[in-house]
């Protein structure tokens, strides 16, 4: 499974402060039916993203009935994103 979609950089101040684009709504169609099957715990689904030119390997956290997808902050300083920046991500559910 693998898609490509774009999305705006959210933060949320949990316990400490995170990074997100949350998932388009058609990636979260193709992923919710088979999500039982790719979660490791938590509704987590262990994904490999890749933002510009830096790849990283992460998990789409669950949210609202979609997902977000943390952004690190290595990939945030190397391809110089932040809050409320568009970003064209590339996603695959990780094996």
């Amino acid at each position: 499974m693998e898609w490509t979609f774009e999305g705006s950089i959210i933060y949320w101040r949990g316990p400490a402060p995170f990074y997100f684009v949350p998932l388009s709504e058609d990636v979260v169609a193709d992923i919710a039916p088979v999500a039982n099957q790719l979660t490791y715990g938590w509704g987590c689904i262990p994904v490999q993203a890749t933002i510009g030119d830096t790849a990283f390997d992460t998990a789409l956290f669950p949210k609202d009935g979609g997902y977000l997808l943390p952004v690190k902050v290595a990939t945030r300083r190397t391809e110089g994103i932040d809050e409320g920046d568009v970003v064209t991500v590339r996603m695959s559910v990780a094996a």
